[in-house]
């Protein structure tokens, strides 16, 4: 930091598990890629190539070199495991895996009705080639899950071998643990957190709002996905109490 301020929150140092910071990459350039992390690569932990855009994506290795070179963990997102899956080439997944160099997949169901057993069968299998992160929640506004469900399927896949579980709210935040509008369901959210440590999940939260409301809750340093590349940095400040929205939450006003 450039200067010394008082009451600011002690956050994580990389390679963090807790206060990770997941930002997604919808179809940048390789120069727009090598622009985000000049500003920001101290501060995300891992990049999302979102759904299949790593399927049309041009200079795809080239992209992924910059993360590579940069230190930068990535995985293509769930959405194309699916997209596999539904025509029956896991195999051939496991191949474009190895193929691109993964460390990550994420193994979700948003989009396609998988019976939860399979999709823990696949996790297992997944754990043996990288690291595993799973997705609950559908992509399905009008699919409400209740929080029983939510925490039971979350702790059945941490127990199949996923490193975390990812909250879904895709990349618009207005389904899964939000309503069409953008709220939190915060009933849920607190719900689950009586079961699952915090530092086990990535709660999806591309919006400020939702971003301010997981750090009000728990801190710092919560595990955030979904972040627009622009947004890293302002996400960065309002983790510390440095932007107008938590600037009182961390202030010792005693001082």
């Amino acid at each position: 930091m450039h200067y010394f301020l008082k009451d600011v929150p002690e956050r994580t140092q990389k390679p963090r598990d807790k206060g990770f910071t997941m930002a997604m990459d919808k179809g940048l350039s390789v120069r727009q890629a090598e622009d985000f992390l000049n500003v920001s690569s101290e501060y995300v932990d891992i990049v999302k190539l979102g759904w299949a855009t790593s399927y049309v994506t041009p200079n795809l290795d080239e992209k992924l070199n910059v993360y590579r070179e940069a230190g930068i963990p990535f995985y293509f997102g769930g959405t194309l495991f699916e997209a596999f899956i539904a025509r029956n080439q896991f195999d051939d997944y496991r191949k474009v895996l190895d193929k691109f160099d993964m460390p990550f997949a994420e193994v979700s169901d948003g989009s396609l009705d998988m019976d939860h057993d399979q999709k823990c069968e696949y996790i297992a299998k997944l754990k043996e080639q990288v690291t595993v992160l799973s997705e609950v929640g559908s992509k399905d506004e009008e699919k409400i899950i209740p929080p029983y469900k939510w925490i039971e399927l979350m702790q059945k896949e941490l127990d199949a071998g996923a490193w975390k579980v990812i909250g879904e709210a895709r990349e618009s935040g207005n389904v899964g643990l939000f309503r069409s509008t953008g709220e939190v369901r915060s009933g849920l959210v607190q719900e689950i957190l009586t079961q699952i440590p915090f530092e086990k999940i990535i709660w999806e939260a591309p919006q400020k709002s939702q971003q301010v409301f997981f750090i009000k809750l728990m801190g710092a340093n919560v595990n955030l996905g979904n972040i627009a590349p622009a947004d890293v940095i302002p996400l960065e400040t309002i983790r510390l109490g440095l932007r107008g929205d938590t600037f009182s939450h961390f202030l010792n006003l005693k001082d």
